[in-house]
């Protein structure tokens, strides 16, 4: 592998960070639910992570304006606009896995 500075490093986990976001915000198809059971994270746990990289940082983010910068509009908008009821078989295996965050 070649030799990349931190800065680089930082700089490159950031683009990736924003592209992913990016993806996210296009693909509005995707629900939450779905991301949990097959990744172990969704929009919301982003919005977690983000939050707390900025509280640790000194930047008092609450949860909804760490949420509004993953989903590019208050979460509320989105859930209106995009999220739809999650199917009994969603629910059990959303329940089967038991996500720790």
């Amino acid at each position: 592998m070649t030799n990349i500075t931190g800065n680089q490093r930082l700089a490159y986990e950031a683009a990736a960070f924003r592209k992913l976001v990016e993806h996210l915000r296009n693909r509005t198809d995707v629900q939450n639910i779905d991301m949990m059971n097959l990744t172990g994270f969704c929009r919301n746990c982003l919005s977690n992570w983000f939050q707390e990289a900025a509280n640790a940082d000194g930047n008092a983010l609450t949860k909804d304006e760490a949420r509004a910068e993953i989903y590019g509009m208050p979460y509320d908008e989105w859930r209106e606009k995009y999220q739809t009821p999650a199917s009994q078989a969603q629910q059990d295996a959303f329940s089967a896995r038991k996500p720790s965050h």
